[in-house]
């Protein structure tokens, strides 16, 4: 796990940014991501520079550094992740006649591509990784993103210079960056929390989306290509779901999670767990605890704010499976300290709320392990939001009423208390209960007046339901929430809001957040549940193998419950999330004010004030606006921490 950046002259004889004190300063940028080293390899003469931090993991010695060159001396690789099939690959390559000077799996890719091609390669490795790969004999550059977009990659040209990094930082360090900000890709922040690929805060600089690769040619053409498609694979799959045996599908479903840990916990330092005692993480760590040859480490964090603490339950999981188990507890000091970082951190505004909470749990974690296992996947392979429970419900009851009576029905529920509403989510029974009732119906009411199912889902996941009215002079990019022809080839609406979320949330939101959570305190974060063909089997099972009569993750549940007792794990879903609401009225009150203030929207002429300070103030009198205003907050916060991008 690294740090990777480097550029590369895209025309001959063209002039860009191709010193070694650039390249330092872009290796360097990235230093918490590896500590441990940093190597950098550059081609003055033809314009060719790789960086490198190291992360040290797996080959502890030399023998591991990058940059590194292969046996033939044809290739150079820089590499982010960890590839768990490289044993396999490694037997393979013994039969040619190349020979491994260690046992790194930087070197077990880098000499199969020189034996094979990238193109024969990367369908071969089973993890996590972003590579650049250069070939000094044809002197084309490829980058690979894996197939989830685990691990990040950006990239841009700047001057005829092709450059590239883990974080845009890398990018920021190169002499002819000139920052401006692409409002279009602000007004998709303030409809999600985060900017979708291939997009970034910046025009002209680019997220390499997952399982793609992207390839370059000395004459200057840059193009990309799909190594990995995870919609068509979907719409092949339900278009003829597997008749397998429930028996039989949780065997194999048990073997390949049993696989995948058991891969993930290969490495030559000491490992970890983030337990949050909910379904994935609990199956994630009970199979560490089953494979492992030592005791196991698990790490939880909790609030003393009601309906916020999941640690009791960690406790329990973590007694059962007979862990070393260390919890946190955090407050508003916890949040205060961390908020002024967050610029930092994600280079871009990012505002899912439990980046706090995971970057302390974080940093508790890295003071005992350098690896940890995290249960990061399972909502979006086996139903487990409890949005896709609410939409269902939703487009029941709304879908076949007129557009007025949900207009009715949607009033009429904002016309309830949201103290009232969330007295009554408590006491609901079963499935039913929801933890902050009141506030999920702010936030979903304007999607019940929605008759079209996607449309509903869009709105579910809107904190502004209109950002280019709120982002001055943008045009929100529409991506495949738009997709009119997405239903046609993925017909059921609960497949379609998981596929949605896989190729969107997950990369954008959940795996950003937990990368950077976890590089900043040079912590590597593996995920298990998104081991690819753990992804492609939950596509070809059953859907009601995930979602059974109200019950999300039902064959992760069935997996589970062979190691963990049923009366530890069946409960409401309740989320990772902070009492945000409560905190921005509180102890981040000061803070949020300035940020938010009248005078300073108008003076920047970038968001259009009214109707943020309209929600402030709703929020001030005991309304719930916190989602929606953390976007901006963030937004605002990182604009102050970056004041020469241009607006």
């Amino acid at each position: 796990m690294c740090g990777i950046a480097g550029f590369m002259r895209l025309r001959p004889g063209g002039r860009g940014p191709l010193s070694q004190r650039v390249l330092d300063e872009m290796t360097d940028s990235l230093a918490y991501r590896g500590p441990d080293s940093r190597g950098t390899w550059l081609d003055s003469e033809r314009g060719v520079g790789f960086g490198h931090r190291r992360l040290a993991i797996r080959d502890l010695t030399p023998t591991g550094a990058q940059p590194m060159t292969s046996g033939c001396g044809r290739f150079v690789i820089v590499y982010n992740g960890e590839v768990y099939s490289h044993n396999e690959i490694a037997a393979d390559l013994e039969r040619t006649n190349r020979r491994l000077k260690g046992h790194s799996d930087t070197e077990v890719i880098l000499e199969a591509c020189a034996e094979w091609g990238i193109e024969n390669v990367v369908p071969r490795l089973i993890g996590m990784f972003a590579i650049a790969l250069y070939d000094k004999q044809t002197g084309d550059l490829t980058l690979v993103r894996d197939r989830l977009g685990i691990k990040p990659l950006y990239w841009s040209v700047i001057g005829g210079v092709l450059t590239f990094g883990s974080e845009l930082k890398a990018l920021r360090a190169v002499p002819g960056w000139a920052p401006a900000l692409d409002r279009n890709a602000m007004a998709s922040f303030m409809r999600h929390n985060y900017i979708p690929a291939p997009f970034t805060i910046y025009k002209d600089t680019y997220k390499l989306e997952p399982g793609t690769m992207l390839k370059t040619k000395l004459g200057g053409e840059v193009s990309t290509e799909c190594f990995w498609n995870l919609r068509g694979l979907v719409e092949t799959s339900v278009g003829g779901k597997s008749k397998i045996d429930e028996g039989e599908a949780i065997n194999r479903l048990d073997a390949l999670l049993s696989d995948a840990v058991r891969r993930r916990l290969v490495a030559d330092v000491p490992i970890g767990s983030l337990l949050s005692g909910g379904i994935d993480s609990s199956l994630v760590t009970a199979l560490m605890a089953e494979t492992a040859d030592r005791k196991i480490n698990t790490f939880s964090i909790g609030f003393s704010e009601k309906g916020f603490d999941e640690a009791p339950f960690a406790r329990e999981v973590a007694r059962h499976l007979g862990t070393d188990h260390t919890e946190l507890y955090a407050d508003a000091s916890h949040a205060l300290d961390m908020v002024e970082h967050l610029p930092q951190w994600y280079d871009e505004p990012f505002a899912d709320s439990s980046q706090l909470p995971t970057a302390l749990v974080c940093e508790l974690t890295r003071q005992h392990v350098k690896v940890v296992l995290s249960g990061d996947g399972g909502d979006e392979l086996f139903a487990g939001y409890s949005r896709y429970a609410y939409a269902l419900d939703m487009r029941k009851v709304a879908s076949p009423a007129p557009g007025a009576l949900r207009n009715v029905l949607a009033r009429g529920l904002r016309a309830i208390p949201r103290r009232a509403l969330d007295q009554i989510g408590e006491v609901l029974p079963g499935r039913w209960r929801i933890n902050g009732l009141g506030s999920k119906v702010e936030r979903y009411a304007p999607a019940i007046l929605e008759g079209d199912p996607d449309t509903l889902y869009r709105g579910m996941l809107s904190h502004w339901h209109t950002p280019d009215d709120l982002v001055i002079g943008a045009s929100e990019t529409k991506g495949v929430l738009w997709d009119k022809h997405l239903p046609t080839g993925v017909p059921n609406f609960l497949d379609r809001m998981m596929l949605i979320d896989t190729l969107t949330y997950l990369p954008d939101d959940i795996l950003t957040k937990v990368d950077r959570a976890s590089m900043i305190v040079g912590l590597e974060a593996r995920v298990p549940l998104l081991d690819h063909r753990v992804v492609e089997f939950s596509w070809t099972l059953p859907r009601h193998m995930k979602y059974r009569d109200g019950v999300a993750k039902w064959a992760l549940r069935e997996v589970l419950y062979r190691r963990v007792p049923r009366a530890l794990l069946d409960r409401p879903k309740m989320g990772f999330g902070v009492p945000l609401a409560e905190w921005l009225r509180g102890p981040l009150r000061d803070w949020a004010e300035e940020l938010l203030a009248e005078k300073r929207l108008k003076d920047q002429e970038l968001f259009t004030p009214a109707p943020i300070r309209e929600r402030w103030q709703a929020h001030l009198a005991g309304a719930n606006w916190a989602y929606p205003l953390w976007n901006v907050l963030m937004a605002q916060a990182w604009l102050s921490a970056n004041p020469e991008v241009s607006l």
